[in-house]
């Protein structure tokens, strides 16, 4: 038996709701993906101010939050894929945002 590769073509994000536990994004081919939110710790500490402010990139292939400096592509949330940031890199952005708000 053979079987062929799946072409995959480029999945577009539309809008963006983060609440306090899920990260919902709706595509342009009326998917929506939703994820927890604690596979992004950057988000899961953002306050709702900054998860609300997000901006689209690449014409929808991924999303970037500038209050918390974190970029998540859509490809990335199709395949599942957490945030890959390490804890090294984390704790120090933590420590540079000082008390939390």
């Amino acid at each position: 038996m053979t079987t062929s590769p799946i072409d995959h073509l480029p999945a577009f994000a539309q809008t963006v709701q983060v609440t306090d536990d899920t990260l919902t994004v709706d595509l342009a081919d009326g998917r929506s993906i939703a994820v927890p939110l604690a596979w992004y710790p950057r988000l899961a500490h953002g306050i709702p101010a900054e998860r609300a402010n997000w901006r689209l990139i690449g014409r929808g292939e991924g999303i970037h939050w500038p209050d918390l400096d974190e970029d998540i592509s859509v490809e990335n949330l199709l395949s599942g894929a957490r945030s890959g940031e390490s804890q090294r890199s984390f704790k120090q952005w933590i420590a540079a945002r000082g008390p939390a708000t």
